[in-house]
C-alpha cells in the first residue's frame, strides 16, 4: 500500500506541474499539452490505487496516454509546435538542396540554424515527404523522429550494452521506465519541440556501451551526438574516462579516436561549404555574440553576469571554463567507475555549463536530469539480478566433495 501512495503521489506532483502550464501565461502549445497531460496524470493517480494487480502498469499507459499520445497527435496533425522544429525541417531542406543547413545571410533570429549539421537529419523526412496532406504531414514532422532516436537509444542502451539479464525485463522495472517517459520531465519536450531528446539519447547509449568495454560503439555513439550540438563535446572526455578504468587506456584511446574522427567527418561538409554561417550561428548566436539577440533568455547565473556588460560576459566565460578545467581534473584524479558514477560526472558538467553560459534556458537542465535518473534506472534492475542469482545458487543443493583415498602401500 505504502509502494500504491508513493506512486499516486508521484502522479500528483506530476499533475500539478503540468496544471501550471494552464494557469501561467506560456506558449500554445504548453498550454494544451498541460490540459492533457494534467488529465492524464489524474487517471494514472486513481488507477494506481485500485485493487488491480497491474494498477501501476494501467497508471502507466494512461499517463502514457494524457502526457503523450494525445498531445502530440494533435501537434503533428495541427502543426502546432515550438519554433526549433521548423528550424530542424528547414535544415533539412537546405541540406538536400545545398549540402549545408546554414542559410547564408539570415535575416532575422527566425532564419539563424543553432544547430550543428547532424540535427539536420531529422528535418530531412519533412523535405522528402512534404506537407500536402495530414499524413505527410504528421509523417515528416522532426517530433515524430526525435522522439524514435531517443526511444531507440534507451532500447539499444538497455538490450545491446547492457547484460543480458537486464536486458530481458525481470530485473528493471519497464514500469519506472515507462513512467519516467511519461513524466513532465521527458513529455514535454517530446511534444513541443524533442531537439535535445536525439541527444540525452545519444549520450546515454555512449556511456552504456562505455560501461559495457565497447569503445568503437561508444566511439559512435559520441560522433552522433557531437554532430547534433557542441554541448556534447564534453561527453568524450567522460566516456573516455570511463573506458579506461573499465576497459584500459588503449580501449579509451580507440573510442575517442572514433568519436573525434566521426564528428569531424560529419562536419567537414559544412565546414567547407559554409564556414562563416556554422561560426556565426552555432557558436557566437548561442553565447549571445552574434548579430542577432538568442531568445534563451532565462535569469541563470551566466545570462544574469552577461547582462552587466563585456565585462560581465568575460567573467562568465571565465566561470564557464574554470568549471569545465574543474570536471576534467576530476575526471584524471578519480575517473567514474560505473554507469551512475560517469552519467552523474556529465551531468554535473552539463548543468554547470548550462547555469554559467552567457545565455540558456531553464529548460536545458532537463538534459542532466535524465541523464542521470535514466543511468539510476538501469542501475536498478541490474544490481538485482546479481541477488537473486545469489537465492538461487543457494537453494540448490551442494554437489558432494570428492574426498582423496591414500592408497595403501603393502
Amino acid at each position: 500500500m505504502n509502494s500504491r501512495k508513493l506512486w499516486c503521489g508521484g502522479w500528483l506532483v506530476a499533475a500539478v506541474w503540468a496544471a501550471v502550464f494552464v494557469l501561467i501565461p506560456a506558449p500554445e502549445p504548453h498550454r494544451l499539452w498541460g490540459m492533457s497531460a494534467c488529465l492524464g496524470y489524474l487517471c494514472a493517480a486513481v488507477a494506481v490505487l485500485s485493487s488491480r494487480p497491474h494498477g501501476r502498469t494501467l497508471s502507466v499507459w494512461l499517463a502514457v496516454g494524457g502526457a503523450i499520445a494525445v498531445p502530440l497527435a494533435l501537434f503533428l496533425l495541427t502543426g502546432t509546435a515550438q519554433s526549433e522544429v521548423g528550424v530542424i525541417e528547414r535544415s533539412g531542406l537546405l541540406t538536400l538542396r545545398q549540402a549545408t543547413p546554414y542559410l547564408a545571410d539570415p535575416r532575422t533570429v527566425g532564419d539563424v540554424t543553432p544547430y550543428l549539421p547532424g540535427m539536420a537529419v531529422f528535418g530531412l523526412p519533412r523535405a522528402v515527404l512534404g506537407d500536402n496532406g495530414p499524413l505527410p504531414r504528421a509523417l515528416g514532422d522532426a517530433r515524430l523522429w526525435c522522439a524514435a532516436a531517443f526511444l531507440g537509444c534507451l532500447w539499444a542502451a538497455r538490450h545491446r550494452a547492457a547484460r543480458p539479464a537486464a536486458a530481458s525485463g525481470s530485473a528493471v522495472s519497464r514500469n519506472a521506465v515507462g513512467a519516467f517517459v511519461a513524466s513532465p520531465v521527458v513529455a514535454l519536450p517530446l511534444c513541443v519541440s524533442g531537439v535535445d531528446l536525439p541527444l540525452t539519447g545519444l549520450l546515454f547509449l555512449a556511456l552504456a556501451y562505455a560501461v559495457r568495454r565497447r569503445p568503437v560503439a561508444a566511439g559512435l555513439a559520441l560522433a552522433a551526438a557531437c554532430s547534433l550540438k557542441w554541448t556534447a563535446w564534453p561527453a568524450v572526455a567522460v566516456a573516455v574516462a570511463l573506458l579506461a578504468h573499465r576497459a584500459g587506456i588503449r580501449e579509451a584511446v580507440r573510442g575517442a579516436a572514433v568519436a573525434v574522427g566521426g564528428t569531424v567527418l560529419l562536419l567537414v561538409p559544412s565546414m567547407l561549404l559554409s564556414p562563416g554561417p556554422l561560426v556565426e550561428q552555432v557558436f557566437a548566436f548561442p553565447t549571445g555574440r552574434g548579430p542577432w539577440k538568442t531568445p534563451a533568455a532565462s535569469p541563470l547565473p551566466g545570462r544574469l553576469l552577461a547582462d552587466l556588460g563585456p565585462a560581465g560576459w568575460y567573467a562568465a566565460v571565465a566561470l564557464l571554463l574554470a568549471t569545465g578545467l574543474a570536471v576534467a581534473v576530476s575526471l584524471v584524479a578519480r575517473p567514474p567507475r560505473d554507469l551512475v558514477s560517469g552519467a552523474d560526472r556529465l551531468a554535473m558538467g552539463l548543468c554547470a555549463a548550462f547555469l554559467l553560459a552567457p545565455a540558456g534556458r531553464f529548460g536545458y537542465l532537463a538534459l542532466p536530469l535524465t541523464l542521470a535518473v535514466l543511468a539510476r534506472l538501469a542501475d536498478a534492475g541490474r544490481r538485482k539480478e546479481p541477488l537473486r542469482t545469489l537465492v538461487v545458487r543457494a537453494s540448490r543443493p551442494a554437489r558432494p566433495v570428492p574426498v582423496p583415498v591414500a592408497w595403501d602401500a603393502r
